[in-house]
């Protein structure tokens, strides 16, 4: 669930960001290139947060 809940910030933080840079720069608002890069960078966060976790040692009961 919160791999869901990472990519929909992901794209409305996106959407947000480029239509105020679009409108900032007088250029053109485009949703889906928008929304394609918007989900590869919330799909690297994911990627980055399971990576930098730290690996679980399993005890060894003796």
């Amino acid at each position: 669930m919160r791999y869901i809940v990472t990519l929909f910030w992901a794209f409305m933080l996106g959407q947000v960001v480029s239509y105020i840079g679009s409108a900032l720069t007088h250029g053109t608002y485009n949703f889906v290139l928008t929304t394609i890069v918007s989900l590869l960078t919330g799909l690297f966060v994911i990627l980055v947060g399971i990576i930098s976790q730290p690996a679980k040692e399993v005890a060894h009961k003796h």
